[in-house]
């Protein structure tokens, strides 16, 4: 039911698309007889949104199942922090409403292009600068309303934050891209913009930034993004004027005005991404010993040491190998071609067979996005 809020709030020219509570229940319908149609007869189905990011993941074999047009915010309780959107719902357009009310994605979810939409944002999992100190995109899913493999509506979680009945397969659809499901309708909660922000630099090599990283989380500081390159640290302090100045004179360093720095790191614009090369991403504990030299020729760091981006001619083996050993998983990204992909971590044995387990139960007839994330799911 749209909220008296909802109602009360302009309409902009990019929302006078949404549809009407008809138009989405055809689409809807519309939806689950494409898929019915597609597991009697036993043919693949591949989802699309936005298109943004395409290249993550690997490439899909099908007839073209499109969320694109299934969009307009359902529901926004600025009060309750809660906001329900379809997942064809750009996400430019969810942050611009959130902003008027003082509010935002604590996600930062990146998109990669202006057709990045809520659905894809979710189905992939990405999450940007913000993520270790607000969350991840799966730790702000309330609720969804998807379509199996077999053509069935299912609904899971709610459009409030105290919901924990049953087992949690709403944020079981974050970073399934599609292989589980057709994401529909999606609750998430939201957090308040912080009311002044600033960002530091600092020099230093990687070990001295690392036991900086290491204090500072120790300390009541209000962190909320960190970046290290080319020996230089650069930390986004989010939350009051008075506490964001306080934790600026401890930390020390120079206030940079650099108002497309975070951008340009959520967006992978930043100019260590301009090589032409594919690039590897390191998922790693945040006290993760320095990489050998020997494995990589340039890197880049965020989230204080859990996210590494680095330039490798070493044998994919080894990369994968030093990932495993350090208790983190690494994956291949390419976004340079229109065929971009990415080639995932390999999975053991035993979290293969339990995710194809997974697989058959919401898709029994392997219909949806097959492939994707691994050419047996």
């Amino acid at each position: 039911m749209e909220t008296v809020a909802a109602r009360q709030r302009p309409i902009t020219q990019a929302q006078s698309t949404d549809l009407t509570i008809d138009q989405a229940t055809n689409q809807t319908q519309a939806l689950v007889d494409q898929v019915r149609h597609a597991y009697v007869h036993q043919q693949p189905l591949m989802i699309t949104g936005g298109g943004s990011k395409s290249f993550y993941g690997r490439s899909v074999e099908g007839d073209q199942l499109s969320v694109s047009d299934y969009r307009g915010i359902i529901n926004y309780e600025p009060s309750e922090l809660v906001i329900t959107a379809r997942a064809g719902t750009p996400l430019h357009i969810i942050e611009a409403v959130l902003a008027e009310e003082g509010q935002m994605l604590g996600f930062e979810p990146p998109h990669y292009t202006p057709h990045a939409t809520l659905g894809g944002a979710i189905a992939c999992g990405l999450s940007g600068p913000r993520r270790p100190y607000s969350g991840a995109a799966r730790d702000f899913v309330l609720g969804v309303t998807m379509i199996n493999g077999k053509g069935e509506l299912l609904h899971f979680g709610g459009q409030v934050m105290k919901n924990v009945a049953g087992y949690d397969v709403s944020r079981l659809m974050c970073g399934a891209q599609g292989t589980l499901g057709v994401l529909l309708d999606i609750s998430l909660k939201v957090i308040p913009q912080p009311a002044s922000e600033q960002t530091r630099i600092l020099s230093g090599n990687q070990k001295q930034i690392q036991n900086l990283l290491s204090k500072w989380g120790r300390l009541p500081l209000p962190i909320s993004a960190t970046l290290f390159h080319n020996d230089q640290l650069y930390v986004r302090l989010s939350g009051t004027e008075s506490g964001t100045h306080s934790a600026a004179l401890s930390i020390g360093g120079d206030q940079i005005i650099e108002d497309q720095l975070w951008q340009q790191a959520k967006e992978l614009q930043h100019p260590f991404f301009t090589s032409e090369q594919t690039c590897w991403r390191l998922s790693l504990p945040p006290a993760a010993p320095e990489i050998p030299e020997y494995l990589f020729k340039n890197q880049l760091i965020e989230w204080a040491g859990a996210q590494r981006w680095l330039y490798s001619e070493a044998d994919h083996c080894n990369i994968i190998r030093w990932a495993e050993n350090n208790g983190g998983h690494a994956s291949l990204i390419d976004r340079n071609t229109s065929d971009g992909y990415t080639l995932f971590h390999p999975m053991s044995t035993g979290l293969m067979a339990l995710s194809q387990r997974i697989k058959k139960s919401f898709d029994p007839a392997g219909i949806l996005n097959p492939g994707r994330l691994y050419p047996d799911l």
